[in-house]
């Protein structure tokens, strides 16, 4: 009985030792945004960074109140032309797929020049390249057969995990978002905004639980180190997997004065998305003198089906997989709405997602040898010029 008394103590003393020691390795603290201003809160200096992605963008009727003379002028790249979009999903290392897709659709001949490129997550580090097109296939190829686990990430101590707010460190990711997007990628994003194009990132505003799309074209163009800071920042939180990996703090003015808001992974809203909801998408072709029907196209960087298997009776198993059950429905539903959106605006739908004959399954979260696979795998299906189907379905 001493004996378990004692072996009691120490445990208690171990973790009032591990409590204290956790205080002092707490996040730094942030100024929270009050609720009632979330709506007016702006980027300083940057007030059309971004949108909701949950409602129609402000600006949209005063745009299309433009005369199309002047548009003519400043929408060379959709202006009475031809529309093929892109919508990049999260999935992780399974991002190899989508990147070795699009360099295999570039190798087939038949890659067109996208108006609108939208990236969640995996998508979000994808969608800049795809972009400024085929000349980055090389770059798409080096980030998704280059990099393991540890050149992306970095484990915290048990001490900063009971205190802090993610489990890993990002700090390594970011030195690579910012060494492939430096000074002259920026300016090539900002070189195809000016012709009308739009390159657009999600993230999910977590002080108030809504998607917000961030427009990287018209952050781009202001051509300064704090804008380039915010592509890195947009970037990095659009990946950020709540408890995984640490929320990023985007600092906003409201009201005359500053505030940190927190913001994640885009896809705890929204695994993928076109642009904000609710544009009248007619009355945009219109306006713009689409010629042709609109392609849309969605990579989907992940299995449609779920593989069966027997789930152990237990907390962690049980969460796990009920976890990933949900986010595989979620994004089912929004290949659902997509292919909805192109119902009603008649678009012409593609859906290209990792089908079932690619077998194998990474041992770890980035999986250098997986990933090299899937980005092979991607890039023979894009070449081939088979990689579409029109409504996804399980093998």
């Amino acid at each position: 009985m001493r004996r378990n008394l004692r072996c009691n103590k120490a445990r208690a003393a171990l973790l009032l030792v591990l409590a204290g020691l956790a205080g002092c390795a707490a996040p730094p603290q942030r100024l929270e945004p009050p609720p009632e201003l979330a709506g007016i809160a702006r980027v300083p200096g940057i007030p059309a960074a971004r949108q909701w992605g949950d409602e129609p963008p402000r600006e949209l009727q005063a745009w299309l109140t433009l005369p199309r003379e002047t548009l003519r002028q400043t929408h060379s790249g959709v202006m009475g032309r031809e529309h093929d979009y892109l919508v990049l999903s999260g999935g992780g290392g399974n991002g190899a797929f989508g990147a070795g897709l699009l360099a295999g659709w570039s190798a087939h001949g038949s890659r067109p020049e996208f108006q609108i490129v939208s990236g969640t997550s995996t998508g979000a580090l994808i969608a800049p390249f795809a972009f400024l097109g085929p000349a980055y296939d090389a770059t798409l190829r080096e980030i998704y057969t280059r990099y393991a686990t540890e050149d992306l990430v970095e484990s915290r101590g048990l001490v900063q995990i009971l205190r802090g707010d993610a489990a890993l460190s990002t700090a390594r990711l970011r030195t690579l978002i910012a060494r492939y997007l430096d000074d002259e990628v920026i300016a090539a994003i900002a070189a195809e905004g000016a012709r009308g194009r739009s390159l657009f990132v999600g993230t999910t505003n977590l002080d108030v639980g809504r998607p917000v799309v961030w427009d990287l074209t018209r952050i781009a163009a202001l051509g300064t180190p704090e804008a380039r800071e915010l592509i890195y920042d947009v970037i990095l939180a659009s990946t950020a997997i709540p408890g995984a990996f640490p929320p990023v703090m985007i600092e906003v003015e409201a009201d005359g004065r500053r505030y940190d808001e927190m913001h994640v992974d885009g896809g705890v809203t929204s695994q993928l998305f076109l642009a904000s909801l609710g544009i009248d998408w007619g009355e945009v072709m219109t306006h713009l003198e689409v010629q042709g029907t609109p392609d849309l196209y969605v990579i989907r960087n992940a299995r449609i089906r779920q593989d069966a298997k027997a789930v152990p009776r237990r907390l962690v198993p049980v969460l796990t997989r009920t976890v990933s059950t949900l986010i595989r429905a979620q994004g089912i539903g929004d290949l659902a709405k997509l292919y909805a959106v192109s119902g009603e605006h008649g678009f012409n739908y593609h859906v290209a997602y990792i089908p079932d004959s690619f077998a194998g399954e990474p041992t770890e979260t980035f999986d250098r040898d997986y990933m090299t696979r899937l980005f092979e795998f991607g890039y023979e299906l894009g070449r081939s010029g088979q990689q579409w189907t029109l409504v996804p379905t399980a093998e």
